[in-house]
């Protein structure tokens, strides 16, 4: 299966999870399975959801040993049912029990992401409002993560702090008071390269009437009310603006309120518990034969 990154990006992930489960060797396997044995497993969903970290899962593989034959059965950000085989591993058969874990704990994990966003995006799939994702990654997984979200249907937000300006009210600290928010988004407009797009955050309405004045890309209604998002989404409306700014909400969002607030009419809503908050896909891998 074609990476759908760059190999290098999660080359060191992939080693380090090795590492840290393998270590010097597998005790129980070295000890009953017999070095020449090889052997045929399935990785099975055991519930339904959407697939991700194939690519990764068959990378486990080629890493611990380029003998073991790794058979995808189906694509990454496929919907299925329980009891379907997504992939088939065969040869070596200590190697196959080597990266069990390893293998099982990547693809269970980006599963679980690509799975809850798939759920969201169910769920607001009757209006204009995409399902973004944020920084809020573990350590290390971002670029997987934000790949089984993608897997998911989900739309990534910026990678990180380089891609593109987001103003946070931390920021505005460091600058007078006043007219804050104008000031910072006239720096970064002179700083940063013109391709780069401009968001600030508005956490009240006051906040929402002052973005609007200093003409960012994007406004992000932070931790509001469905109520002041509703309101917030009249002002800038009403402003009738030439370039109307993409109006993000976040903050707050859940499956049980994600369709009221794409409702009331944003382009983007972004989810942190896309990454944070997400429950693992149960996927086992069957041993189906000792050849």
């Amino acid at each position: 299966m074609p990476l759908p990154f760059d190999l290098e990006e999660i080359e060191h992930l992939i080693d380090m999870a090795i590492r840290e489960d393998v270590g010097g060797g597998d005790v129980t396997t070295d000890s009953l399975v017999p070095e020449w044995l090889e052997a045929r497993a399935d990785f099975v969903v055991e519930e339904a959801g959407v697939v991700a970290g194939l690519v990764v899962a068959e990378q486990v593989y080629r890493k611990l040993n380029k003998k073991v034959s790794f058979e995808c059965e189906v694509n990454d950000g496929a919907k299925l049912l329980p009891g379907r085989v997504i992939a088939t591993v065969s040869g070596p058969a200590r190697s196959i029990l080597f990266g069990e874990r390893v293998a099982l704990n990547f693809l269970q994990r980006l599963s679980g992401i690509a799975t809850l966003t798939a759920q969201y995006v169910e769920k607001i799939k009757d209006y204009k409002a995409k399902i973004y994702d944020t920084r809020k990654t573990t350590p290390g997984w971002r670029t997987l993560e934000k790949y089984a979200v993608k897997m998911g249907g989900g739309m990534n937000h910026r990678m990180g702090l380089y891609d593109q300006i987001l103003i946070k009210d931390n920021h505005l600290k460091a600058l007078e008071a006043g007219q804050a928010l104008s000031k910072g988004v006239r720096l970064a407009r002179e700083k940063a390269p013109q391709w780069m797009l401009i968001e600030v955050e508005a956490k009240t309405l006051e906040e929402v009437e002052e973005a609007l004045a200093a003409r960012p890309d994007i406004i992000m209604l932070d931790n509001m009310s469905i109520g002041n998002i509703c309101r917030a989404l009249e002002i800038i409306n009403s402003a009738r603006l030439e370039k109307a700014p993409i109006i993000e909400v976040s903050g707050g969002v859940t499956l049980e309120n994600v369709e009221e607030i794409a409702e009331a009419g944003p382009d983007w809503i972004s989810v942190g518990a896309l990454t944070h908050s997400a429950k693992a896909l149960d996927i086992a891998l069957d041993v189906r034969g000792m050849i």
